[in-house]
């Protein structure tokens, strides 16, 4: 009789299950990473590009943050102290609102929206010019408060820098504010990135806001 070597059925059905088991419990984890460094990429982009684009400005036109006057942009009379006009000019815009798209439903947070997003605090983002980029990168802030945004104390309406917010992915989800893994803010790790980076911009500089935002940007 000849001896044949080889896996029965029902090992071969046992070894799929287990490996079906072992994928479900790793491939949440693995997408959760891969979506967490694509959030971290975009954020390190826009961050770029919004800092390149004031810093052309100053190239081009002397004028930065600072300079910033808090007027409301017209496409008639564009003002070269208005930040909208500035970002319009130095960056590829394809859109902007100055409705509130959290009223219209366009943009539906995880968690809602803090004062920490806002140019002078509040609940909505009534008060907000929200800018929609080419590449899916959202920028929002509020054009009042974009006003002498600086660190020179020796400016009589010296403001706290002002701020605002990226969504490195516009309206799509999850729409969720980055943060720490625990309240210890002053050992932050974000282990799973989001899509909403507070920042503030002041002189020629744009810089994470919050504790969670400083951890992705610097963090490995």
């Amino acid at each position: 009789m000849k001896k044949s070597l080889g896996f029965t059925l029902a090992e071969v059905l046992i070894t799929l299950g287990i490996i079906g088991v072992v994928a479900a419990m790793t491939m949440p984890t693995l997408m959760n990473s891969t979506q967490g460094a694509q959030y971290k990429a975009a954020y390190k982009k826009a961050l770029s590009a919004l800092s390149q684009a004031i810093t052309l400005n100053v190239a081009l036109n002397e004028i930065d943050f600072g300079d910033l006057d808090g007027s409301t942009y017209s496409p008639t009379t564009p003002n070269d102290y208005n930040l909208e006009n500035i970002l319009r000019t130095r960056m590829n815009v394809v859109r902007s609102t100055s409705e509130d798209p959290l009223a219209t439903g366009e943009y539906t947070p995880v968690a809602g929206i803090d004062g920490s997003l806002h140019g002078v605090g509040g609940t909505t983002l009534a008060s907000n010019t929200t800018l929609f980029m080419n590449d899916g990168i959202m920028f929002s802030f509020t054009p009042g408060a974009a006003k002498n945004c600086t660190e020179d104390k020796t400016v009589a309406t010296t403001a706290a820098k002002c701020n605002g917010f990226i969504d490195v992915n516009g309206t799509k989800g999850p729409n969720k504010v980055v943060a720490c893994d625990t309240n210890n803010t002053a050992t932050c790790v974000v282990s799973n990135p989001t899509d909403i980076y507070p920042v503030k911009f002041f002189d020629t500089s744009v810089v994470p806001s919050t504790e969670a935002a400083r951890a992705v940007l610097y963090g490995k």
